[in-house]
């Protein structure tokens, strides 16, 4: 049990560490595209948003796709004919399913891949709002009389 809980968290930790990244070039990109001025706030606005959210899209993947390498690695499927980039999205993004079961000595590794796509899903929805709100307030789209 010790085990699964070190690797569980070390592969936590480096996908906390890759969304921190994430985060300061999301935030960066979100910032100078937010400071421009435009005819068109709402458009940059949405362009912002957009950009933003497939930044973060991309980060979640990559974040699998550390979790199926952790789960190749230590051979947590009973089956070794498992798709584990499937596995590790079904836990990541605690659906559930059960169609692919870990083995019995790494059965914890599935809770803690749900406990940490829940933390950086959370994570990825504050960045959205910080950007969206940062956005607003530079494009004035704010104000009372500009929104409908």
């Amino acid at each position: 049990m010790i085990l699964q809980l070190a690797v569980g968290a070390l592969v936590s930790a480096i996908n906390i560490g890759i969304h921190a990244l994430v985060t300061v070039v999301a935030v960066a990109i979100a910032r100078s595209a937010g400071l421009r001025r435009t005819e068109r706030p709402r458009l940059l606005l949405m362009g912002v948003m957009v950009a933003t959210a497939a930044v973060l899209n991309l980060a979640h993947t990559v974040e699998v796709l550390v979790w199926a390498w952790t789960y190749d690695i230590v051979e947590a499927a009973a089956s070794p004919d498992s798709d584990l980039l499937y596995f590790a999205f079904v836990n990541y993004t605690t659906l559930g399913y059960g169609d692919i079961t870990p083995v019995q000595a790494w059965r914890l590794l599935g809770p803690l891949t749900a406990m940490n796509g829940v933390l950086l899903f959370g994570w990825s929805a504050a960045i959205l709002f910080e950007v969206l709100r940062k956005t607003l307030d530079h494009v004035g789209l704010t104000r009372d009389d500009l929104i409908p």
